[in-house]
């Protein structure tokens, strides 16, 4: 049984990819880290002896801090910062029973470097309509939950990347784009190692809807309409990626959780 400040993997991997997931610290020693380089969807390191430093910018956040088995260097680093009124559990059995578990885990080579504010930061281009709504949602929700996104002119999408040392994506001739028939969102999937049946399925409607093959899944015609929507109701990019991002959450749940829900009318059929 897990203690009171202990989240159990099964708990945690249900809160991950939701708005409601907590921050997620890995303060595992480097020789731990480097056996197996790779993270907790969303979570970044930091040392276990310099956890105070983090408190002022974690206040009200629910945070899990985590170490390869869930000893020490966890529940000391926690011990620290629930002291300072914060709200922490740590990962019952660490970063190894999650590994166990089969899990998805990001690896760290693959990550963009972070701004000295610790964001990644991606640029693309303005009036974003689906695969450059799914991918940030997809990178705040299993990557980076703090990303920065740039909208700027297609043409200087390149130019803005090597002058503010972000990553571009959904351009052509970048490494995050389009693969044949595949789109960006799918690219990041591969890439990122996050795929899960949910995730799966939210990608073939992206693509669906992100490359006109509303063949692929029933949901991609609905998507589409939503998201042309949401490009005429909102002029300012970033708040169509706040809107698109409760709009992405919606389908993750529903690609998750309620697949085999259905909705008809009469609510209650009659009976004679």
């Amino acid at each position: 049984m897990s203690s009171p400040t202990e989240i159990t993997v099964s708990q945690l991997s249900r809160l991950v990819g939701t708005p409601g997931a907590p921050v997620l610290i890995d303060v595992s020693v480097d020789e731990a880290f480097d056996e197996d380089p790779r993270f907790i969807p969303t979570a970044f390191r930091h040392p276990h002896d310099d956890i105070l430093a983090l408190a002022s910018q974690l206040r009200g956040r629910r945070i899990v801090i985590y170490c390869k088995k869930g000893l020490k260097l966890s529940q000391g680093a926690a011990a620290i910062l629930r002291d300072q009124g914060l709200q922490v559990e740590t990962l019952e059995g660490g970063i190894v029973r999650w590994r166990e578990a089969g899990l998805p885990l990001v690896p760290q080579e693959i990550l963009p470097a972070r701004n000295p504010q610790g964001r990644t930061v991606w640029v693309t281009r303005q009036r974003p309509k689906i695969d450059r709504i799914a991918c940030p949602w997809l990178i705040r929700r299993f990557v980076d939950s703090n990303a920065l996104f740039l909208y700027v002119a297609p043409s200087e999408v390149l130019d803005v990347a090597d002058r503010f040392n972000a990553t571009p994506f959904d351009v052509e001739n970048v490494f995050w784009s389009h693969r044949g028939e595949f789109c960006t969102f799918d690219t990041m999937i591969e890439e990122f190692k996050l795929s899960t049946p949910a995730l799966d399925r939210l990608a073939l409607i992206v693509r669906g809807a992100d490359t006109n093959r509303h063949d692929l899944a029933p949901q991609a015609a609905g998507l589409l309409a939503a998201s042309l929507g949401l490009s005429r109701m909102l002029r300012d990019d970033l708040a169509q990626l706040d809107a698109g991002m409760d709009l992405y959450d919606a389908f993750y749940r529903w690609a998750r959780d309620a697949t085999d829900e259905g909705h008809d009318w009469p609510a209650t059929a009659s009976r004679s």
